[in-house]
C-alpha cells in the first residue's frame, strides 16, 4: 500500500512548473535527520506526493507528484563545491539521502495554507501545525481531502473566499 507525503519547495528555487517541465527531479539537499530518515527508510516508488510551495504568497499545495525512485545517497553531500556539502559524509557513510519524484498534476490554483487550516479532517496535518520539515508524512484521508480541495474553485472557508 503506498504512503503519502508532503514535500516543500520554495517556488523561486524549484516549483511545480519546473517539475512539470522536467518530468522528474532528484530531491536533494535535505539536511534534517527526520526528513532524511523518511527518504532513506520509508519512501518507495509509487508513493504519492503533495508538492507544496513554501515561502510563497500564498503558501500551499501546488500539485501532485509520485516517488519515482526510493532513497539513495545524496552525492551533493560529498561535493565540496555544493551548497549541500557535508565534510562528515563519506562514500561508506553518506549521511544524507535523496529520492526522485515524477510530475503527476499541476493544480489550476494553489490550495492555500489558509484553506488547509480551515478544512475539516486536516486538523492534524503536520504542515498546518507549523512543522518545518521539508518532507512530512500525510495520511491517506488527508491526501484525498487535499485532492478534492484542488477541484473546488473558488476556495471557500468559514472566513470567506480565499
Amino acid at each position: 500500500m503506498p504512503c503519502y507525503w508532503l514535500m516543500k519547495s520554495e517556488p523561486g528555487s524549484y516549483s511545480i512548473v519546473d517539475l512539470e517541465r522536467d518530468g522528474t527531479t532528484s530531491w536533494e539537499g535535505v539536511r534534517n535527520y527526520q526528513a532524511r530518515n523518511f527518504m532513506r527508510d520509508v519512501m518507495q516508488p509509487g508513493d504519492g506526493v503533495l508538492f507544496y510551495h513554501s515561502s510563497a504568497e500564498p503558501p500551499g499545495v501546488a500539485g501532485l507528484a509520485r516517488v519515482a525512485r526510493g532513497g539513495y545517497p545524496d552525492a551533493a553531500a560529498l561535493d565540496p563545491q555544493s551548497p549541500y556539502f557535508d565534510p562528515k559524509a563519506t562514500d561508506q557513510d553518506p549521511r544524507w539521502y535523496r529520492v526522485d519524484i515524477a510530475f503527476e498534476e499541476r493544480f489550476p490554483e494553489i490550495v492555500p495554507l489558509a484553506v488547509l487550516r480551515e478544512t475539516p479532517g486536516l486538523e492534524k496535518m503536520l504542515v498546518i501545525n507549523k512543522s518545518r520539515l521539508s518532507v512530512q508524512p500525510v495520511t491517506p484521508a488527508e491526501w484525498e481531502i487535499v485532492r478534492e480541495l484542488a477541484n473546488r474553485l473558488p476556495f471557500r472557508t468559514p472566513s470567506g473566499t480565499v
